[in-house]
């Protein structure tokens, strides 16, 4: 049996990484750990108890409120994953790690994957991403939507500063998922 991998599924919103993270959970027979479906109704409980609007995961406070303990049950549960044998796909925005070496390095420490973790990063062109924002219609989209043109030059966008693998989600997923699972 080869060694439990982590596959990391980062991008910045509405690039495809729950759909992508999905379809390659599915064919590396992975545990599919998606940071909305793991932590989104605690982050919920949160944003009401500091008085966002319903939704509003980008509310500042919110995020300075819960990023420690999202990303760290979202790693937690990976990395037991990992212990006990079970490859995983996390994904998440990933924006900290992905921009600092040393953010991934210790990321990657932190799982201890035997196999050894590769970053797949979700991308779309801009016109896209704010097609598939303005068709979603999400309370955490309000934000990006109300100064589109902000949230595109804010470099969210921005590709990884760490090694990737490029996933754009306009073309066939076949070849992008082979890609990711021998990288």
């Amino acid at each position: 049996m080869p060694p439990a991998r982590a596959y990391v599924v980062a991008g910045a919103p509405a690039t495809g990484k729950s759909v992508f993270g999905a379809a390659l959970a599915r064919a590396a027979g992975a545990a599919p750990l998606d940071q909305d479906v793991l932590t989104g109704p605690l982050t919920a409980v949160v944003a009401g108890l500091v008085g966002a609007a319903p939704g509003d995961l980008d509310d500042p406070r919110v995020r300075a409120a819960t990023r420690t303990a999202t990303y760290g049950a979202l790693l937690d549960t990976a990395a037991g994953c990992l212990v006990a044998g079970v490859s995983v796909v996390l994904v998440a925005p990933f924006t900290a790690e992905r921009s600092d070496p040393g953010a991934w390095a210790a990321l990657e420490a932190r799982l201890s994957a035997p196999g050894g973790a590769v970053l797949a990063w979700t991308t779309c062109p801009p016109p896209e991403v704010a097609r598939r924002l303005a068709e979603r219609g999400a309370p955490r989209d309000r934000r990006k939507l109300a100064d589109l043109d902000g949230f595109l030059r804010s470099g969210a966008l921005e590709p990884p500063r760490v090694p990737h693998i490029v996933v754009d989600t306009t073309a066939p997923l076949a070849p992008r998922i082979a890609a990711v699972l021998t990288g």
